[in-house]
Parts: structure tokens; C-alpha cells; sequence
């Protein structure tokens, strides 16, 4: 039988390098939530965030 291929062969390190941000950004006509998400580098999340906020 043959084997199955795993993602485990991957760098690792390279995976912990980015974050997955999710923000609720509410509809000022509306009142309603919806949900911004983005996958940004670890040291850009600071910035990613203000701009959201802003």
C-alpha cells in the first residue's frame, strides 16, 4: 500500500514568520459587524492594526 504525503515536509520556520489578523470593522449605516481578515508578516501587526482602527 502506499503511503500517504504529509505537509509535514515543509519549513516550519518560514510558517511562523506571519500571523492571520481577524478585526470587526462595523458598518457605520448599518450598525452590523463584519469581519476584516488578513495574513500580515508578525512584525507588521502593530501597523496593520492602526490602520484598521483609523
Amino acid at each position: 500500500m502506499a503511503k500517504k504525503t504529509v505537509a509535514g515536509y515543509r519549513d516550519k520556520s518560514a510558517a511562523k514568520a506571519f500571523t492571520k489578523v481577524i478585526v470587526p470593522v462595523k458598518n457605520p449605516k448599518t450598525g452590523a459587524y463584519t469581519f476584516r481578515e488578513e495574513i500580515v508578516p508578525s512584525e507588521k501587526i502593530d501597523d496593520f492594526l492602526k490602520d484598521v482602527k483609523s
